[in-house]
């Protein structure tokens, strides 16, 4: 192996390993949450750190259709938090 694969394979596993730790507090947060606005954030957060947790297994096989994913992802998370977000505020999500 040379020295850059190396260096990728242990960025590769800091990335998990902080994403993976991520994912643990922001599901602390979720079920800690004192309000709804703070359970959403959680949610937000839980999303982004799923599509860095994607991101990097992509990376990690050298696989595109992960990439691909982590788009469906990005864009469901987004819709998910404004759905939220207006229900939250409004009491309904279509006006």
């Amino acid at each position: 192996m040379t020295l850059a694969s190396e260096l990728m394979n242990i960025a590769l596993i800091i990335a998990f390993a902080a994403l993976s730790l991520g994912q643990i507090l922001s599901m602390l947060r979720l079920v800690l949450g004192p309000t709804p606005g703070d359970r959403i954030l959680a949610l937000d957060t839980m999303v982004i750190n799923g599509l860095g947790l994607v991101l990097v297994l992509g990376i990690h096989q050298g696989a595109q259709i992960y990439f691909e994913v982590s788009l469906l992802i990005a864009m469901l998370g987004f819709v998910s938090t404004v759905a939220l977000a207006r229900f939250l505020l409004r009491g309904d999500i279509i006006e």
